[in-house]
């Protein structure tokens, strides 16, 4: 089980997973602020723990949710960061974990998105790392492409990276 980095109090406990194909492909989504589509970015599938669950759950569950993909293999924990953002009217403080996982379904499409994730998610596509590294979008965290990469030479770290925190 990773250590526990201390979240700033009030903090949303987010589970994130970093979803590769066989192809070492990264699973995206595509948003945008619900009252202006112009405001756009990439992020990776997750959300807030719901209940009693934990983060691999919830990993799981949000995974589901989003992608449809429910055949994965759940790896380590690879990152940990902190963010605080607008979004949707209201600002939102959260502990994010990102998890790894690899699947050979790469047949995506959400199924169950909340009413806010219907007025701001466009959809889905998998990324190879030099499609990410040469994007001029918007991705979350903003590192993505450089940690991508170094997972993909180095693997997993043994312990998870604690991620600079992202204040917009």
């Amino acid at each position: 089980m990773p250590h526990e980095v201390p979240a700033a109090a009030g903090s949303r406990k987010v589970a994130r997973v970093v979803l590769l194909d066989p192809e070492d492909r990264i699973l995206l989504m595509h948003g945008f602020e619900p009252d202006d589509p112009a405001d756009d970015w990439w992020f990776t599938p997750g959300g807030g723990l719901e209940g009693e669950e934990s983060r691999e759950e919830a990993a799981l569950r949000e995974l589901a949710e989003e992608t449809g993909i429910t055949e994965v293999e759940l790896g380590p924990v690879l990152w940990q960061r902190h963010c605080s953002f607008p979004f949707a009217g209201r600002r939102w403080d959260q502990d994010e974990w990102y998890f790894l996982a690899r699947t050979t379904c790469t047949d995506a499409a959400p199924q169950a998105l909340t009413d806010l994730e219907r007025r701001s998610v466009r959809g889905l596509r998998w990324w190879t790392s030099a499609e990410l590294s040469a994007a001029h979008e918007t991705v979350y965290p903003t590192r993505l492409a450089e940690l991508l990469r170094t997972l993909l030479d180095e693997g997993p770290p043994r312990v998870p990276v604690v991620l600079a925190p992202e204040i917009v």
